[in-house]
């Protein structure tokens, strides 16, 4: 792709598109995936790119996705048109369009075909024998798509892919602790706890601070109330604003029954009427809900910024 005559912005959008497709396609093939947010059809088709790149990922192949309206751009210089949009990329070049290829099974045999044909590292032609797993920096992108689909409210997706990633990567503590997490937002708690009884059964894993968030989140679960409860438990909170034992038992259990608005606007109330109450009991819990829902979410920048404001106005 040139470079010449490019602004500063068109100058980075290239020197991202090559660290992220042109540079692994060199010895890998790159599913490259236009896509965008709006596009219903592109979050149909997402599930199956990534359970197919992570399958194939000992064999070779890596999953790369461009937003087309972040990446505005790139898209251009490719001529794309609609979306989803999705070629193969090998040394730089794209070498087949796969847009038509919306199932697993069409998918695979045309990746089958290609990598038959092509030098790729990990690959049916390298002569390597059995496959190699899945480079760092590949399960570093994986995790990187879990935590995206966690953020954007996706639960069910995001452990399905950290899942997957645990399956190659025993040791992977950063897959470990979104799996727990993701279980947690399905309300799948036992099943979290089972997680969190094979990280402790690992010395490094539990020690790994990503490890951390996974924690708060599976605490914080641990106090969800049934329906009846939690409703009494807001009645009591709302009847008696000063009462903080009352705000903070129901904040607690908002938050565990997935209410995180209502718990947030609870500590934060609280927080502005006294910040120093047991302690700061309201912002340490407010900070461990932080934690667990991962300090890049959205919400959680949002609700920081609240914070900010009540504290230093």
């Amino acid at each position: 792709m040139a470079s010449m005559g490019l602004s500063i912005e068109e100058q980075k959008a290239v020197d991202r598109f090559r660290k992220d497709v042109v540079e692994p396609s060199q010895t890998r093939l790159v599913i490259l995936d236009f896509w965008a947010e709006w596009c219903g059809p592109c979050k149909a088709l997402t599930p199956v790119l990534e359970k197919v790149a992570g399958e194939y990922a000992g064999k070779g192949v890596v999953l790369a996705k461009i937003n087309v309206d972040e990446e505005q751009f790139i898209a251009a210089q490719f001529q794309v048109r609609s979306i989803p949009t999705v070629y193969a990329m090998f040394q730089g070049q794209p070498i087949a369009d796969l847009t038509n290829a919306r199932s697993e099974s069409q998918l695979k045999a045309i990746l089958d075909q290609l990598l038959a044909q092509l030098p790729v590292e990990g690959g049916a032609a390298d002569g390597a024998g059995a496959p190699q797993g899945p480079s760092p920096e590949e399960l570093a992108q994986f995790v990187k798509i879990g935590e995206e689909a966690l953020s954007a409210g996706d639960a069910q997706r995001a452990a399905s892919i950290f899942a997957q990633i645990t399956e190659f990567a025993e040791g992977n503590a950063p897959a470990h602790a979104g799996l727990v997490r993701a279980l947690v937002q399905l309300g799948e708690i036992d099943q979290a706890r089972q997680v969190m009884d094979v990280i402790d059964s690992d010395p490094r894993l539990a020690s790994d601070a990503a490890i951390a968030p996974a924690r708060s989140a599976l605490e914080l679960a641990g106090e969800r109330v049934d329906d009846s409860e939690l409703a009494s438990l807001r009645a009591a909170a709302e009847a008696d604003p000063a009462n903080m034992d009352a705000g903070l038992a129901y904040a607690e259990a908002a938050f565990a029954a997935g209410h995180r608005d209502a718990a947030a606007d609870t500590l934060l109330a609280m927080i502005a009427a006294d910040r120093e109450w047991n302690e700061g009991a309201a912002r340490a819990k407010l900070l461990k809900i932080f934690e667990a829902t991962g300090l890049e979410d959205e919400w959680v920048v949002g609700v920081r910024r609240r914070l900010s404001r009540v504290l230093f106005g």
